[in-house]
């Protein structure tokens, strides 16, 4: 089993935590709210609504009869609804104290009864006792800034554990105004090391957490029913899901949580707001400054507006404060990679919208030489699997799709006497499942492309059926974590079909379909089939696992579906009938040699590496210093080691030494670069040529013993 991402672990931009689904949005003005003598508040009790216990009754029977695993509600089920909501609740065992907990635990056993007599007295008693204990948090916090912060000691060897996901929860309230005081003090140094001063430091936590608490006292009975239903959704699979009629007004951010300001793929994680996946050749991925695993702490409007704090914010209101109109500028307060020490960074996006011909498919031309002799390589990137559903409607002759886009590009292609070709699937998050059949047609002759199975009907088998291919020469795909869903599907198929070498990372293992539910309140996302490959591989959780791997350049532990807490498994199903080619599979262990031989000499790929040692060097770190002058000390160390680390890449590539890394720029989206600036794709043409040349070493010993048999 994983280690999930603590919550306390991501924890100092902001660290107090409020879970996603019961915070309100909030305004400027209670963010400038006058410096106020401090009173202590009580917390609202909530009940639940007249129309609560009917909605989830209703929840209940559709997960029983709509959703892929069939589950009895029994004991067990009941027993992990609670863990999932204390989870939910308070993951970094922070609030409750263990009085509470022993309190609540007569419920571990009786939820399941309660849920199928719609009884929600359970889970509001849970529900009230915790916020009671968020305002007694946000009591001590903003009691002790009034006194002061002075008397911190910077110097004393202190820690804080990032990782409290099996702590004890606190004895007592005495113990938790310890936790909560080293807490504080994390935030405190977090500023400090970022060159603030103790008087700001001060007023900036103070605002934080007085908007906090009145974010607080603005939960409603419908935040409090979102977050338990959700916890026993959640007992189902991570993206079995319900929507209050709050979050289920905008599809287009609750289904895909797309912003069409930034163009970037967010979702809740813990009380942060992360980037999932840059849309291609949006704002985002175009200005170079954002990258999946960053955590959104702040957003502000324009170049001068204040930063509002946005951690434990709901992720509508989150992406409300991003989103905004084209040609207007945002700016984002992020944490980047795990790293607590670090501190954040603000950069800067003018918000956009993307256009489909961005998202198109589109070729280049890579040219290696190889013994003397120059071959011309295709190269084909497509960012998303799309089509013109409205255009191919309406009878449009010219409608734009995935498919018809790479059959002409293959078509220019092979005009200029190509000898192998690459397509490139890397950072592409899926689309359209259509497509993805289609598009595994151009390369294979008729047979099936995909299997989807649901829980009460036959597998359904999607096949080409027609024996035209497009390419049937030489032939590569490449992935990464980012490539999911629809792009799973294709690499898939041509793994299995035989048909060309999968290169890259280990994708993201999205198998699983999910539909949406309209209930009397709010919608039900409910996931309710299956991708499986046609050798009956299921690409879930495991995702495809390329032929000849490169460095893993994505944190795994935050991003892809192994690290969703109670992702559905991998399994097998019958494969469906096909022929594939068995060219490739003798060959592997050969161009997996040459492969390692020749990238040991190639920078990038040592550069690559290391990053990828360091990430996993930082995720195994379970605690942090309170000692300010070990942490600047670990932070110089660090910066140390990666400005060396750059240097290294540059020197190797010719270019001049940073002298720091304020001198390191982010890169620009350029989708007009040449083939020959990316080493991954080089050495994909690379690997190509080796198997052209092992290819013909086979035909030629095939041939000779021919020859001698006759």
């Amino acid at each position: 089993m994983h280690r999930k991402v603590p919550i306390a672990r991501v924890a100092l931009g902001g660290f107090l935590v409020l879970f996603a689904a019961a915070s309100a949005a909030a305004s400027e003005v209670a963010l400038n709210t006058p410096e106020e003598t401090f009173t202590p508040t009580r917390s609202l009790e909530l009940n639940p609504l007249s129309v609560h216990p009917r909605t989830s009754l209703t929840i209940v029977e559709q997960l029983r009869h709509n959703h892929y695993l069939q589950k009895n509600l029994d004991d067990e089920i009941s027993s992990e609804v609670f863990d999932k909501y204390l989870e939910l609740l308070d993951g970094a065992r922070v609030f409750f104290l263990a009085g509470d907990i022993d309190a609540i635990e007569k419920y571990r056993y009786s939820l399941d009864d309660a849920l199928k007599r719609g009884n929600l007295k359970p889970a509001f008693e849970i529900f009230n006792l915790y916020q009671a204990r968020l305002v007694e948090r946000f009591d001590f916090l903003l009691g002790t800034l009034e006194a002061g912060i002075d008397g911190f000691d910077f110097t004393e060897e202190e820690w804080i554990e990032t990782d409290r996901e099996y702590a004890a929860w606190p004895a007592d309230p005495a113990e938790a105004d310890l936790l909560w005081r080293k807490r504080l003090k994390a935030a405190v140094l977090n500023m400090k090391l970022n060159g603030k001063e103790l008087p700001e430091i001060r007023e900036l936590l103070t605002k934080r957490y007085r908007n906090r608490l009145n974010q607080t006292r603005q939960t409603k009975s419908e935040d409090a029913f979102q977050v338990y239903v959700n916890a026993f959704a959640s007992t189902y699979d991570p993206h079995t899901q319900y929507f209050s009629p709050r979050t289920s007004q905008n599809f287009n951010i609750n289904m895909s949580l797309s912003l069409e300001g930034i163009g970037a793929v967010l979702r809740s994680e813990d009380e942060y707001t992360s980037i999932v996946r840059l849309v291609n050749a949006g704002p985002a991925d175009k200005s170079g400054q954002l990258k999946p695993g960053d955590r959104i702490v702040s957003v502000a409007q324009g170049e001068d507006g204040p930063l509002i704090d946005v951690v434990g914010w709901r992720l509508d209101d989150v992406v409300e404060m991003i989103r905004g109109p084209k040609g207007s500028l945002v700016r984002l307060e992020i944490m980047r990679d795990d790293a607590e020490s670090q501190g954040t960074t603000v950069v800067q996006i003018v918000r956009n919208t993307v256009k489909l011909e961005d998202q198109a498919a589109r070729k280049k031309l890579l040219t290696l030489n190889r013994g003397g002799h120059d071959f011309r390589v295709g190269i084909v990137e497509i960012p998303t699997f799309y089509v013109d559903l409205n255009a191919a409607q309406q009878g449009e002759s010219g409608y734009k799709s995935t498919t018809r886009d790479v059959r002409r590009l293959i078509g220019e292609l092979k005009d200029e006497d190509i000898d192998a070709l690459v397509v490139d699937l890397r950072n592409n998050g899926g689309g359209s499942l259509q497509e993805a059949d289609s598009l595994t047609g151009l390369f294979i002759k008729s047979g099936p492309t995909v299997q989807v199975k649901s829980a009460k009907r036959r597998t359904r088998v999607w096949a080409d059926s027609d024996d035209d291919t497009v390419w049937d020469g030489p032939l590569a795909v490449m992935v990464n974590r980012l490539s999911a869903s629809a792009s799973e599907i294709f690499a898939g198929a041509i793994q299995d079909y035989g048909r060309g070498i999968i290169i890259g990372s280990q994708t993201f293992g999205k198998g699983t379909v999910q539909t949406l539910i309209p209930l009397n309140r709010g919608q039900l996302k409910v996931t309710a089939a299956k991708f499986y490959r046609v050798s009956g591989r299921s690409t879930q959780h495991q995702g495809v696992i390329p032929d000849i791997e490169f460095p893993e350049i994505y944190d795994i532990h935050r991003i892809g579906e192994s690290s969703l807490d109670d992702a559905m498994p991998y399994d097998r199903i019958q494969p469906a009938a096909f022929s594939g080619d068995d060219d490739i599979q003798p060959l592997l262990s050969d161009l997996r040699a040459r492969h390692d031989e020749r990238v040991a000499s190639v920078p990038e790929f040592a550069y690559a590496q290391a990053l990828a040692a360091k990430s996993m060097e930082n995720y195994e770190r379970t605690r942090l210093s309170l000692n300010e002058a070990r942490r600047r000390a670990e932070n110089a160390e660090d910066d140390k080691w990666r400005l060396e680390l750059e240097n290294r890449l540059r020197m190797a590539k010719g270019e001049p030494e940073l002298a720091s890394l304020d001198e390191l720029d982010d890169p620009e989206f350029d989708d007009e670069a040449p083939a020959e600036d990316d080493p991954l794709l080089v050495e994909a043409g690379e690997i190509l040529l080796d198997f052209i040349g092992l290819e013909r070493q086979v035909a030629m010993v095939g041939m000779e013993a021919a020859a001698v048999v006759q």
